[in-house]
């Protein structure tokens, strides 16, 4: 199975211009999140990797660090337009490609390669990660919607890992909640990792379906394959080192270099 990792790495962002070029703890994001993929490619011999960019400075960055690039078109309308734009443009289609965004850092490579190993022995559209919460992350992420509503997402799904549903709501609504805390650490809510496998010919379907009704509700792309009838299979992963998932803002920035301080840089600590 061919497989083509794509980082998409736009150049605008109200909240936040210029972002993949913007140095956290002296590495540009963009450089962080093709260190993932590197690694990843480097220890596969079916898997490459690419940044998928619409600005030339990006270009010129991604040249300078010795990173693949493709220029894509500026108006497309998300990171899954611009990963199928990129694959598009790879001399032998690849069977595989999965949406590393890049604006995660902290994706652990394991989570890129058990959506390999499950996109091998599953016919299902699209492969993604999900975390089942233990009770003390259940209640922080209830804190944080508080203060940011649309902030995280949570995934119902069958018992064999396909997914019902996607949701920026925390699903499903527990009842009986006390006596659930008491049979064990986990709760029944489980949160989605937003990192994509997509077949390619599940990728080219999305690009020609209009935007779903409750996809634009919600803000969710995954949820225009489920309302076109597509299967989503979540893969369930160990929870990462850290929470932080993106960079969506300078704080978001300066709270990586925190963790990065107190923790260690993974740029360098797997080398």
């Amino acid at each position: 199975m061919k497989t083509l990792i794509v980082i998409p790495a736009r150049i605008g962002s109200t909240r936040f211009p210029a972002k993949p070029l913007h140095k956290i703890a002296g590495h540009s994001l963009v450089s962080r999140v093709a260190d993932v993929a590197a690694r990843v490619a480097a220890a596969r011999s079916d898997v490459s990797y690419v940044i998928a960019t619409d600005d030339q400075a990006i270009m010129d960055h991604a040249n300078e660090i010795g990173a693949p690039a493709v220029m894509t078109d500026p108006d497309l309308a998300s990171g899954t337009d611009r990963a199928l734009a990129a694959a598009r443009t790879q001399g032998e289609a690849p069977d595989f490609i999965l949406n590393l965004q890049g604006d995660a850092p902290f994706t652990p490579p394991a989570y890129l390669d058990a959506l390999i190993e499950a996109a091998s022995t599953t016919d299902a559209d699209v492969v993604t990660p999900v975390v089942q919460l233990d009770w003390a992350a259940l209640d922080t992420i209830r804190d944080q919607k508080i203060r940011e509503p649309f902030s995280g997402t949570s995934c119902i799904r069958r018992t064999d890992g396909m997914a019902l549903w996607f949701s920026k709501q925390i699903i499903p609504a527990v009842r009986k909640e006390e006596e659930l805390r008491a049979e064990g650490p986990l709760s029944p809510v489980f949160r989605h990792i937003g990192l994509y496998g997509f077949r390619m010919a599940a990728l080219d379907r999305f690009a020609s379906l209009p935007v779903g009704h409750y996809e634009a509700l919600e803000g969710l792309e995954q949820l225009r394959f489920l309302e076109n009838g597509m299967s989503i299979l979540t893969v369930a992963v160990e929870p990462g080192a850290n929470a932080m998932w993106g960079i969506d803002t300078p704080e978001d920035a300066r709270f990586a270099e925190t963790l990065i301080a107190a923790e260690g840089d993974p740029m360098e600590a797997l080398r």
